[in-house]
Protein backbone atom coordinates (compact mmCIF):
# COMPACT_ATOMS: atom_id res chain seq x y z
CA UNK A 1 0.00 0.00 0.00
CA UNK A 2 0.52 3.34 -0.92
CA UNK A 3 0.98 6.36 1.62
CA UNK A 4 -1.57 9.24 1.18
CA UNK A 5 0.58 11.43 -0.28
CA UNK A 6 0.73 9.48 -3.56
CA UNK A 7 -1.72 10.42 -6.14
CA UNK A 8 -4.55 7.90 -7.01
CA UNK A 9 -6.78 7.72 -9.92
CA UNK A 10 -9.40 5.10 -11.26
CA UNK A 11 -9.92 5.57 -14.98
CA UNK A 12 -13.54 3.21 -15.64
CA UNK A 13 -12.82 2.02 -19.65
CA UNK A 14 -9.52 1.46 -18.40
CA UNK A 15 -8.69 -1.81 -20.08
CA UNK A 16 -8.57 -0.46 -23.75
CA UNK A 17 -8.87 2.23 -26.11
CA UNK A 18 -9.04 6.09 -24.96
CA UNK A 19 -9.31 4.27 -21.01
CA UNK A 20 -6.09 2.60 -21.60
CA UNK A 21 -4.00 5.95 -23.59
CA UNK A 22 -5.45 7.23 -20.14
CA UNK A 23 -4.23 5.03 -17.60
CA UNK A 24 -0.73 4.77 -19.01
CA UNK A 25 -0.43 8.84 -19.15
CA UNK A 26 -1.76 9.53 -15.62
CA UNK A 27 0.99 6.73 -14.66
CA UNK A 28 3.63 8.23 -16.18
CA UNK A 29 2.62 11.37 -14.22
CA UNK A 30 3.39 9.61 -10.96
CA UNK A 31 -0.31 8.46 -10.35
CA UNK A 32 -1.43 5.13 -9.30
CA UNK A 33 -4.50 3.83 -11.14
CA UNK A 34 -7.22 1.83 -10.61
CA UNK A 35 -7.57 0.40 -14.01
CA UNK A 36 -11.55 -0.83 -13.81
CA UNK A 37 -13.04 -2.68 -16.55
CA UNK A 38 -16.49 -4.56 -17.22
CA UNK A 39 -16.00 -7.54 -18.72
CA UNK A 40 -12.22 -8.55 -20.18
CA UNK A 41 -10.42 -9.10 -17.18
CA UNK A 42 -7.29 -10.33 -19.63
CA UNK A 43 -7.31 -7.02 -21.07
CA UNK A 44 -7.19 -5.12 -18.13
CA UNK A 45 -4.33 -7.27 -16.84
CA UNK A 46 -2.45 -6.90 -19.73
CA UNK A 47 -2.34 -2.81 -18.99
CA UNK A 48 -1.90 -3.30 -15.20
CA UNK A 49 1.55 -5.05 -16.62
CA UNK A 50 2.25 -2.47 -19.20
CA UNK A 51 2.22 0.22 -16.57
CA UNK A 52 4.21 -2.24 -13.91
CA UNK A 53 6.81 -2.77 -16.67
CA UNK A 54 7.25 1.15 -17.21
CA UNK A 55 7.97 1.57 -13.53
CA UNK A 56 4.44 2.48 -12.37
CA UNK A 57 1.79 0.76 -10.01
CA UNK A 58 -1.77 0.41 -10.79
CA UNK A 59 -4.61 -2.58 -9.89
CA UNK A 60 -7.18 -3.85 -11.98
CA UNK A 61 -10.81 -3.84 -10.63
CA UNK A 62 -14.22 -5.03 -12.19
CA UNK A 63 -17.78 -4.07 -12.64
CA UNK A 64 -20.54 -2.71 -14.20
CA UNK A 65 -20.41 0.94 -14.11
CA UNK A 66 -24.30 0.88 -14.08
CA UNK A 67 -24.17 -0.94 -10.75
CA UNK A 68 -24.30 1.20 -7.30
CA UNK A 69 -23.37 -1.97 -5.37
CA UNK A 70 -20.39 -3.27 -8.10
CA UNK A 71 -18.94 0.30 -8.40
CA UNK A 72 -18.62 0.94 -4.29
CA UNK A 73 -16.47 -2.21 -3.79
CA UNK A 74 -14.52 -1.02 -6.91
CA UNK A 75 -13.89 2.03 -5.02
CA UNK A 76 -12.90 0.15 -2.15
CA UNK A 77 -10.52 -1.78 -4.10
CA UNK A 78 -8.58 1.20 -5.17
CA UNK A 79 -8.41 2.85 -1.66
CA UNK A 80 -8.06 0.32 0.31
CA UNK A 81 -4.41 -0.54 -2.59
CA UNK A 82 -3.07 2.90 -2.66
CA UNK A 83 -4.54 4.51 0.75
CA UNK A 84 -7.85 7.24 -0.73
CA UNK A 85 -8.37 8.65 -4.18
CA UNK A 86 -7.67 12.45 -5.86
CA UNK A 87 -8.94 11.73 -9.69
CA UNK A 88 -11.74 9.46 -11.52
CA UNK A 89 -11.65 9.26 -15.22
CA UNK A 90 -14.86 8.13 -16.70
CA UNK A 91 -14.00 6.81 -19.96
CA UNK A 92 -16.46 3.91 -19.57
CA UNK A 93 -19.43 4.11 -22.56
CA UNK A 94 -21.11 2.44 -25.38
CA UNK A 95 -21.88 3.93 -28.40
CA UNK A 96 -25.13 2.52 -30.80
CA UNK A 97 -25.92 4.40 -34.05
CA UNK A 98 -29.22 4.35 -35.82
CA UNK A 99 -31.63 7.60 -37.37
CA UNK A 100 -34.18 8.33 -34.31
CA UNK A 101 -37.07 7.08 -36.76
CA UNK A 102 -35.77 3.40 -36.93
CA UNK A 103 -33.65 2.81 -33.46
CA UNK A 104 -34.47 0.07 -31.80
CA UNK A 105 -35.04 1.06 -28.18
CA UNK A 106 -33.76 -1.67 -26.43
CA UNK A 107 -30.21 -0.05 -27.52
CA UNK A 108 -31.49 3.54 -26.58
CA UNK A 109 -31.85 2.02 -22.81
CA UNK A 110 -28.36 -0.16 -23.10
CA UNK A 111 -26.73 3.75 -24.10
CA UNK A 112 -28.74 5.13 -21.83
CA UNK A 113 -27.84 2.56 -18.48
CA UNK A 114 -24.26 2.92 -19.36
CA UNK A 115 -23.08 6.24 -20.52
CA UNK A 116 -25.89 8.42 -18.05
CA UNK A 117 -26.33 6.07 -15.27
CA UNK A 118 -23.15 4.41 -15.45
CA UNK A 119 -21.90 8.42 -15.05
CA UNK A 120 -24.30 9.02 -12.37
CA UNK A 121 -23.28 6.01 -10.41
CA UNK A 122 -19.44 6.77 -10.81
CA UNK A 123 -19.83 10.22 -10.25
CA UNK A 124 -21.74 10.02 -7.15
CA UNK A 125 -19.05 7.44 -5.76
CA UNK A 126 -16.34 9.99 -6.81
CA UNK A 127 -18.44 13.27 -5.26
CA UNK A 128 -18.32 11.46 -1.75
CA UNK A 129 -14.79 9.98 -1.85
CA UNK A 130 -12.19 12.02 -3.81
CA UNK A 131 -9.96 14.09 -1.85
CA UNK A 132 -9.47 17.80 -1.60
CA UNK A 133 -7.37 18.96 -4.72
CA UNK A 134 -9.20 16.12 -6.72
CA UNK A 135 -10.84 16.19 -9.90
CA UNK A 136 -13.97 14.21 -11.81
CA UNK A 137 -13.14 13.79 -15.25
CA UNK A 138 -16.50 12.63 -17.29
CA UNK A 139 -16.91 11.68 -20.99
CA UNK A 140 -18.69 14.01 -23.68
CA UNK A 141 -18.51 13.95 -27.68
CA UNK A 142 -17.85 16.55 -30.17
CA UNK A 143 -21.13 15.00 -31.78
CA UNK A 144 -23.31 17.32 -29.67
CA UNK A 145 -21.89 20.34 -31.69
CA UNK A 146 -21.66 18.15 -35.19
CA UNK A 147 -24.88 16.60 -34.98
CA UNK A 148 -24.20 13.61 -37.39
CA UNK A 149 -26.87 11.99 -38.75
CA UNK A 150 -27.56 8.47 -36.60
CA UNK A 151 -26.19 9.84 -33.51
CA UNK A 152 -29.43 11.39 -32.20
CA UNK A 153 -29.97 8.59 -29.00
CA UNK A 154 -25.84 8.56 -28.52
CA UNK A 155 -25.68 12.27 -28.26
CA UNK A 156 -28.78 12.63 -26.14
CA UNK A 157 -27.11 10.50 -23.56
CA UNK A 158 -23.94 12.80 -23.68
CA UNK A 159 -25.89 15.83 -23.54
CA UNK A 160 -27.45 14.20 -20.43
CA UNK A 161 -23.56 13.54 -19.27
CA UNK A 162 -22.62 17.24 -19.84
CA UNK A 163 -25.52 18.37 -17.63
CA UNK A 164 -24.70 16.03 -14.69
CA UNK A 165 -21.22 17.13 -14.89
CA UNK A 166 -21.19 20.64 -14.62
CA UNK A 167 -24.02 20.75 -12.17
CA UNK A 168 -21.60 18.86 -9.63
CA UNK A 169 -18.85 21.05 -10.06
CA UNK A 170 -21.12 23.49 -8.25
CA UNK A 171 -22.94 20.87 -5.67
CA UNK A 172 -18.68 20.38 -4.51
CA UNK A 173 -18.34 24.11 -3.99
CA UNK A 174 -16.03 24.39 -1.07
CA UNK A 175 -14.14 21.23 -1.77
CA UNK A 176 -11.57 22.02 -4.08
CA UNK A 177 -12.17 19.31 -6.53
CA UNK A 178 -12.86 20.13 -9.97
CA UNK A 179 -15.43 18.56 -12.49
CA UNK A 180 -15.29 18.52 -16.38
CA UNK A 181 -16.53 16.96 -19.37
CA UNK A 182 -13.98 16.27 -22.13
CA UNK A 183 -15.55 16.07 -25.78
CA UNK A 184 -13.56 14.10 -28.20
CA UNK A 185 -13.91 14.39 -32.04
CA UNK A 186 -13.68 11.44 -34.09
CA UNK A 187 -10.60 9.68 -32.72
CA UNK A 188 -8.89 6.29 -33.64
CA UNK A 189 -10.24 4.05 -31.54
CA UNK A 190 -12.34 0.22 -32.06
CA UNK A 191 -15.60 2.38 -30.91
CA UNK A 192 -15.09 4.78 -33.81
CA UNK A 193 -13.76 2.64 -36.33
CA UNK A 194 -16.79 -0.29 -36.08
CA UNK A 195 -18.55 -0.65 -38.82
CA UNK A 196 -17.26 2.72 -40.91
CA UNK A 197 -15.85 1.93 -44.40
CA UNK A 198 -12.60 3.32 -45.45
CA UNK A 199 -14.08 6.09 -47.35
CA UNK A 200 -15.98 7.16 -44.23
CA UNK A 201 -13.26 7.49 -42.20
CA UNK A 202 -11.23 9.07 -44.57
CA UNK A 203 -13.68 11.80 -45.23
CA UNK A 204 -14.14 12.84 -41.38
CA UNK A 205 -10.21 12.60 -41.19
CA UNK A 206 -10.25 15.16 -44.15
CA UNK A 207 -12.89 17.53 -42.18
CA UNK A 208 -10.79 19.00 -39.18
CA UNK A 209 -8.26 21.62 -39.87
CA UNK A 210 -5.59 19.13 -38.85
CA UNK A 211 -6.29 17.03 -41.32
CA UNK A 212 -6.50 13.51 -39.20
CA UNK A 213 -8.05 12.02 -37.11
CA UNK A 214 -7.42 11.80 -32.92
CA UNK A 215 -5.58 9.32 -31.08
CA UNK A 216 -6.22 8.09 -28.00
CA UNK A 217 -2.86 9.68 -26.21
CA UNK A 218 -4.76 12.89 -28.13
CA UNK A 219 -7.34 12.94 -25.92
CA UNK A 220 -5.04 11.55 -22.38
CA UNK A 221 -3.10 14.59 -22.76
CA UNK A 222 -6.19 16.57 -22.50
CA UNK A 223 -7.27 14.70 -19.48
CA UNK A 224 -3.61 14.86 -17.98
CA UNK A 225 -4.19 18.37 -18.01
CA UNK A 226 -7.54 18.28 -16.35
CA UNK A 227 -6.26 16.15 -13.74
CA UNK A 228 -2.99 17.70 -12.99
CA UNK A 229 -2.13 21.69 -13.75
CA UNK A 230 -5.53 22.88 -15.09
CA UNK A 231 -6.77 23.70 -11.12
CA UNK A 232 -8.56 26.97 -12.18
CA UNK A 233 -11.01 24.92 -15.21
CA UNK A 234 -14.21 24.04 -13.80
CA UNK A 235 -17.32 22.79 -14.68
CA UNK A 236 -16.91 23.28 -18.00
CA UNK A 237 -17.03 20.57 -21.28
CA UNK A 238 -13.56 20.77 -23.06
CA UNK A 239 -13.70 19.80 -27.09
CA UNK A 240 -10.58 17.52 -27.98
CA UNK A 241 -11.40 17.40 -31.97
CA UNK A 242 -8.63 19.22 -34.21
CA UNK A 243 -11.19 22.58 -34.65
CA UNK A 244 -13.30 20.30 -36.27
CA UNK A 245 -16.42 22.37 -34.04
Amino acid sequence: MTDNTTRVALVTGGSGGIGRAVVERLARDGFAVGVHYAGNKARADETVAAVTAAGGRAVAVAGDVADEHAMTDAFDAVEREFGGLDVVVNTAGIMLLSPIATLDLADLDRMHRTNIRGTFVVSQQAARRIRSGGAIINFSTSVTRLRFPAYGAYVASKAAVEGMTLILARELRGRDITVNAVAPGPTATPLFLDGKDQTTIDDLAATAPLERLGTPQDIAETVAFLAGPARWINGQTLYANGGLA
